[in-house]
């Protein structure tokens, strides 16, 4: 007797994914709720669990398969963890001779496979194995259950370069004949065809805008240095930068609340609360968390909640929940080094503010020229909404607030 596996409800609005990742073989015992299978929607991946527990049937559809929400993807057949343990460790030992035979590009690529059989890996992560010549089993996964991600493999092939050596050995071989120019083609994701539509659209619809400014990070760098120890000792969490700007963004919309306001067809909604958008890169793309209530929160509890965000979106656990709403955003491309951008408002919102790297710039302080730690910040606004002198006045309280952090408690 088998029990049908169907796609389960996946979120308001939501009712189709594509098939990302099968996290079980045909043949696997699988216990009862255990992730068989992971999902890819607009905005989040999503596992399928088992309904009962048995042996892993045949698949319905295949990886990168469109599914609609209530279609059945496969089957578990009724059975014993017994019955199907030994099959994995069969078929992984029966590879491992032709990981030991001579040069063909089809045994160098045999090795990493077998290898890999007991783990589940993406069809990006598989190439990527196989591309580096890494062993995938000699590999901590840092992704959700273990499972490797790209990042893992880049780092495991940056840091033992004497391993990855043989490899060089097939490499000449598939870039042959010299020269030779090659191609690959990558269906992409649900979340990056997402967020492509998205900031498209945003180009499209709102009358976009940016506009700059500098700030001194001198004293924000100098109260971080006094207490971050004893920060960390009685929260439990790092003191950032983020809750510095978080806590400057929201004095900033006090004032002038048009930026944290959105267009509904032709009336304008104004928030009496601030829900911010942080932006987090995950290994699918750039996401965008949640900290709701931001401006009624404290230092540590804006931390906490994006230190969390941040450590679930590296494992791909992220929600509906996690990602809905959102009044404001800000987004931090210094952590990548960037100097300078021009940041694309995440819709419906109307304004998101880039923060860049902190660098040692000369300035004029009093009429000599010194050294401070200064960064640039970019505030991209939705011009039907904002006009110049609101942005730049935001803009200009958040430097403020970070050039003086005792503004953010005296409400300056």
């Amino acid at each position: 007797m088998s029990t049908e596996v169907k796609v389960p409800v996946l979120g308001e609005s939501i009712t189709e994914a594509t098939l990302g990742q099968w996290l079980k073989k045909p043949g696997e015992a699988v216990a009862a709720d255990e992730p068989i299978a992971s999902l890819e929607t607009d905005k989040v991946a999503v596992e399928v669990p088992a309904p009962v527990a048995g042996i892993m049937g045949a698949y319905s559809v295949e990886e990168g398969a469109t599914v609609n929400v209530g279609a059945v993807i496969a089957s578990i057949e009724e059975g014993s963890a017994g019955a199907a343990a030994p099959a994995p460790t069969a078929a992984a030992a029966a590879p491992q001779p032709v990981a030991t035979t001579a040069a063909p590009a089809p045994a160098a690529e045999a090795a990493p496979a077998g290898d890999a059989s007991d783990l589940p890996l993406s069809p990006a992560v598989r190439r990527l194995v196989l591309e580096l010549g890494i062993d995938p089993s000699k590999i901590k996964g840092t992704g959700k259950d273990g499972r490797l991600t790209k990042e893992d493999v880049v780092a495991a092939a940056k840091a033992a370069p004497a391993e990855a050596s043989p490899s060089a050995e097939t490499a000449p071989a598939k870039a042959a004949p010299a020269g030779a120019r090659q191609e690959e083609r990558v269906k992409m994701t649900r979340l990056r065809q997402t967020i492509a539509k998205r900031l498209k659209s945003a180009q499209e619809t709102a009358a976009l805008l940016t506009t700059f400014n500098d700030c001194d990070m001198s004293e924000v760098i100098a109260t971080r240095d006094k207490y971050k120890e004893l920060f960390e000792k009685k929260h439990g969490v790092r003191l950032g930068f983020m809750g510095f700007f978080t806590k400057a963004v929201a004095l900033a919309a006090r004032d002038v609340p048009a930026v944290n306001a959105q267009i509904q067809g032709d009336e304008i909604v104004y928030h009496n609360y601030l829900d911010v958008s942080v932006a987090v890169s995950a290994p699918n793309g750039l996401v965008v968390p949640v900290v709701r209530n931001a401006d009624a929160m404290s230092f540590a509890e804006i931390e906490k909640a994006i230190a969390d965000f941040g450590a679930k979106a590296k494992t791909g656990s992220l929600t509906m929940d996690d990602m809905s709403g959102g009044t404001f955003t800000i987004s931090n491309g210094g952590v990548f080094g960037s100097l300078m951008s021009t940041p694309i408002i995440n819709p419906p919102q109307s304004a998101v503010l880039g923060l860049h790297r902190i660098e040692d710039r000369p300035v004029v302080r009093n009429g000599a020229v010194v050294v401070r730690p200064m960064m640039y910040l970019a505030l991209s606004y939705d011009h039907r909404l904002i006009d110049g002198r609101e942005a730049v006045t935001f803009l200009k309280i958040v430097k403020e607030a970070i050039e003086d952090p005792a503004r953010l408690l005296i409400d300056l």
